[in-house]
């Protein structure tokens, strides 16, 4: 691929997205700045009216259509915000969509889109995962000869994103040394890309995925394009099983470094932000900031800026966002507690082997009368990581001690 954005045309789609896109505020951010011994700035692009930055490529992409495009209707798939974005654009252009989202994305975005989108806009419910989702849209856009409005592989879509760029340069008094980026199909990270090799070289951008979905990086390890088989859905808007063309052409020759981050490390950074700095967020707009663990001693006394891509988080999801922080924490565990079938054991696991500060947070237990001792599983939430050996040391002194469960991805699976 030989495509590679022009600054002309990124000021050009600066323009354009004026209508709907507001200018989004570049803060220094006093609590990570100190943790990292750094000057650390968020791009705040989930304060946009859609909360995510992917209003910026589809309207820039929508907006270049011819009048007869327009009236025939367009076509997109999405997990969530950049349906937001095409639901915005059609209903304020006058443009009908049908938007394909897959079946598990969150209940959130699916409302927000079909109130974006208003009469304008039908939404489809198809498979298990964008790329499903995506398939199901490309076959239904050949069927009706609408025009497809892509999330990340469009030359529009790709300088609609770029406008990022164009305004952390005019935010910014001293140049930026690192961008960290949330990399799902690659959009945003290749209009990065165009902006700050032509007018700040010296930055470096790092890609940023989620373990279960790292797409760009194997690709980039292969040196090709690749499709993934499977991948974790948790983080939505950052889990494809194949980026772009057009990005990983741009991405492979001109990232820093592109790296994956655990999904339990999102999660955690998703509730210091909630908790500690009032910002709602959602698991991809969490991935730059959850990036800056592993770059400690490289940033320090640098600038650095993370862009916080979206805030459309369900919720309903919290539970789970917690109970990952915790497992990725070494904080929650799970065993198969073998309790022995007699008055008083529950009362000796409770007093004797669960230190002061461990909670029990997950209780399942059957009494079996033709059985000594009667399997129970339970989940422990621990205060420091240094508590699990010493409980562990006890049950089994005790004889309560039957398996743990965090370790065996085939057994735990049921229970997370």
């Amino acid at each position: 691929m030989s495509y590679f954005p022009n600054i002309e045309d990124i000021k050009k789609a600066a323009l354009t997205i004026r209508e709907v896109a507001d200018v989004t505020p570049l803060l220094h951010s006093i609590r990570l700045s100190k943790e990292y011994q750094a000057n650390i700035y968020l791009k705040r692009e989930d304060l946009h009216r859609v909360r995510s930055y992917k209003i910026r490529g589809a309207y820039n992409k929508i907006s270049s259509l011819s009048k007869d495009q327009r009236k025939n209707g367009v076509v997109c798939a999405s997990a969530g915000n950049h349906a937001q974005g095409v639901a915005f654009a059609c209903n304020h252009l006058g443009i009908e969509a049908t938007i394909f989202m897959p079946a598990v994305t969150p209940k959130q975005k699916v409302e927000q889109t079909k109130m974006f989108g208003e009469d304008w806009v039908a939404v489809v419910l198809e498979g298990d995962t964008f790329d499903d989702s995506y398939k199901a849209a490309i076959d239904y856009c050949d069927r009706e000869q609408k025009v497809f409005i892509h999330p990340f592989d469009d030359p529009k879509v790709i300088e609609g994103q770029a406008t990022v760029g164009l305004e952390m340069l005019e935010q910014t008094q001293e140049p930026l040394d690192y961008i960290f980026v949330a990399v799902g199909g690659g959009g945003l990270a290749s209009g990065l890309i165009s902006v700050f090799n032509t007018l700040s070289p010296s930055t470096k951008i790092i890609g940023v995925e989620p373990d279960g979905a790292p797409s760009m990086k194997m690709s980039m390890d292969n040196n090709k394009n690749t499709t993934l088989e499977h991948i974790d859905k948790f983080i939505d808007g950052a889990a494809v099983k194949r980026v772009g063309d057009l990005t990983f052409a741009i991405c492979k020759d001109n990232l820093h470094k592109m790296i994956t981050v655990p999904e339990g490390k999102v999660c955690q950074t998703i509730l210091d932000l909630y908790n500690r700095d009032a910002i709602v967020v959602e698991p991809a707009g969490a991935l730059s900031i959850s990036a800056l663990d592993f770059f400690k001693e490289e940033i320090k006394g640098k600038n650095v800026a993370c862009i916080i891509g979206g805030g459309n988080n369900d919720i309903t999801r919290t539970a789970e966002i917690k109970e990952r922080a915790l497992l990725y924490g070494n904080l929650k565990h799970y065993f198969i507690v073998r309790f022995p079938q007699r008055a008083g054991a529950l009362k000796q696991f409770v007093v004797e082997i669960l230190g002061p500060t461990d909670d029990i947070t997950h209780f399942e237990y059957s009494k079996k009368s033709s059985k000594e001792n009667a399997p129970a599983v339970v989940g422990i939430e621990l205060k420091d990581p240094s508590d699990l050996e010493p409980l562990i040391n006890r049950m089994k002194a005790n004889n309560f001690f039957g398996d743990y469960l965090n370790n065996k991805p085939d057994l735990f699976q049921y229970l997370v």
